[in-house]
């Protein structure tokens, strides 16, 4: 009685109730642009780092030359679209041979759309727009970076632990930035029972752009660009 006298009378805010519904719009839009203008760039790598790298710096060097070889081994290269090392990893990208793609959000600080993108889409939402970045990646590459860089390496990690998604290679580079990372997660997280210790083998840490281009392509060597017929039964 209790909980229905205090929702009987809760008066409804119409223009409240109207903008959540239009939010609704906003999202479907986000995934509709991102499907039909993303849809025709397979292959591709999924890059990330931080946006507060300056040009000059040794880790927009490597995101230049990262990309760019992998842009001319005929990978599209998605990066965030916003400066720092997502601006190092657009350019090597547009330097190259293949599309270079960015995903821009908006928000109150740091995100400005860099100038090396073939294809630009925006997102307001963060949810929509990590979708795009799975969506079509064969391979996920992390630069040294901070939160967000973060953020995105445990998505795709959780994301491949349950099977949600096929098993691509995900690549930590420059092993000094993230050795105490993946100590941290052997010798806490595995004895803890928090993972398995074959949840570490989803990871592999290297610091030259040839070795990144050669484990993609060794990875693809005994899987195929496709999902086969178990991959296909678990996605489904």
């Amino acid at each position: 009685m209790a909980n229905e006298r205090k929702t009987a009378h809760r008066p409804v805010n119409d223009k409240s109730l109207s903008r959540e519904s239009w939010k609704i719009f906003q999202i479907m839009a986000e995934f509709i642009e991102g499907f039909e203008r993303l849809s025709q760039i397979k292959p591709s790598v999924s890059i990330f780092g931080s946006a507060r790298t300056a040009p000059g710096h040794p880790y927009y060097q490597m995101g230049e030359e990262v990309a760019r070889a992998l842009s001319d081994a005929g990978f599209s290269i998605i990066s965030g679209g916003g400066p720092g090392l997502m601006e190092a990893v657009n350019k090597g990208a547009m330097a190259g041979k293949s599309p270079s793609v960015g995903l821009n959000i908006a928000l109150p600080h740091e995100q400005t759309a860099n100038d090396y993108q073939d294809i630009s889409i925006n997102f307001r939402h963060f949810f929509s727009r990590k979708v795009m970045f799975v969506k079509y990646a064969s391979a996920y590459v992390m630069l040294p970076g901070g939160f967000g860089t973060l953020d995105e390496m445990a998505e795709v990690l959780t994301l491949l632990q349950t099977n949600k998604i096929r098993r691509i290679p995900v690549i930590l580079m420059h092993a000094p930035f993230w050795t105490g990372l993946l100590d941290w997660f052997r010798n806490t997280l595995v004895p803890e029972g928090m993972i398995a210790a074959e949840d570490l083998d989803l990871v592999q840490v290297l610091d030259k752009p040839c070795e990144v281009v050669d484990a993609i392509f060794s990875h693809y060597e005994y899987h195929g660009m496709q999902p086969d017929a178990e991959e296909q039964g678990i996605l489904l």
